[in-house]
């Protein structure tokens, strides 16, 4: 859930593209920087009368009964629940096939114009994915019910992402976290996305507009997710991946040492 057109590829690069790859300095073991990483996220709720609201975490609404009880989710065939621990606290929870996928703790401030997320995501493998979220009240609303956009975020969890040579001219992204790999080549083409977790009609295609800089394009279903931009500096030790999405004004930009 954690939570944003390329143009084809120029022929100049394309002449050179295998040897750049066998060289390529994106290539190794990189670790996230949390203290330099902004990762902004937008949630919306809308009260629909009674216990019912409305829930969009960036995927289009899903409405549901605030009872504790799961209930058909519109997000991959998941199911969704939300519990009212306290007037101040709620429990976001999301399953499939039986499993938890994800659970996040919310708290709501005394004057109601913060809120506070305590997620948590579970990979199959037992593994845990931490972040901690404070959103701020953007336009009107009351308790629960807002959009609900971050001003801080903070990530618990180690975040290894490695780089890889694909197919000997392209590129492999990996995080092994999440358990997908993004792979790309400089032909225009769309790639889809490899790994237990990845969605299947999910793929990238990729541009380089220098050495340092490229620019790779996320669709899901044909539709364009989100535009990554990944610069390296220029002593080639720090990467930083910013990524936009449609409709969203507010970029992601995470950035990784080298091993």
């Amino acid at each position: 859930m954690f939570k944003r057109i390329v143009k084809i590829l120029p022929a100049v690069f394309l002449a050179t593209g295998t040897a750049w790859a066998a060289e390529s300095p994106f290539i190794g073991e990189w670790k996230l920087d949390p203290s330099k990483t902004r990762m902004p996220d937008e949630m919306k709720v809308a009260s629909k009368g009674g216990n019912t609201y409305a829930f969009d975490f960036g995927g289009g609404a899903e409405t549901i009964v605030v009872d504790g009880s799961d209930q058909p989710g519109g997000y991959g065939g998941t199911l969704l629940s939300v519990k009212a621990e306290a007037p101040d606290t709620w429990i976001v929870e999301r399953k499939k096939d039986g499993r938890l996928l994800l659970r996040a703790t919310w708290k709501l401030s005394k004057d109601g114009n913060t809120l506070t997320d305590y997620f948590r995501e579970f990979g199959s493998d037992g593994a845990t994915f931490s972040m901690d979220y404070v959103y701020g009240r953007n336009g009107g609303g009351s308790g629960f019910a807002a959009d609900w956009q971050s001003i801080k975020e903070t990530m618990n969890s180690p975040f290894p992402f490695q780089v890889k040579a694909f197919q000997g001219d392209g590129l492999s992204f990996i995080t092994p976290l999440e358990k997908k790999t993004q792979n790309v080549k400089f032909d225009g083409k769309d790639y889809p996305f490899e790994g237990p977790a990845a969605y299947q009609a999910s793929t990238s295609s990729a541009r380089r507009v220098d050495d340092r800089t490229l620019v790779i394009t996320d669709k899901a279903d044909g539709k364009v997710t989100d535009t990554e931009t990944i610069g390296l500096s220029a002593d080639l030790k720090t990467l930083t991946i910013t990524a936009r999405v449609p409709g969203s004004g507010r970029p992601s930009a995470m950035v990784f040492e080298r091993k």
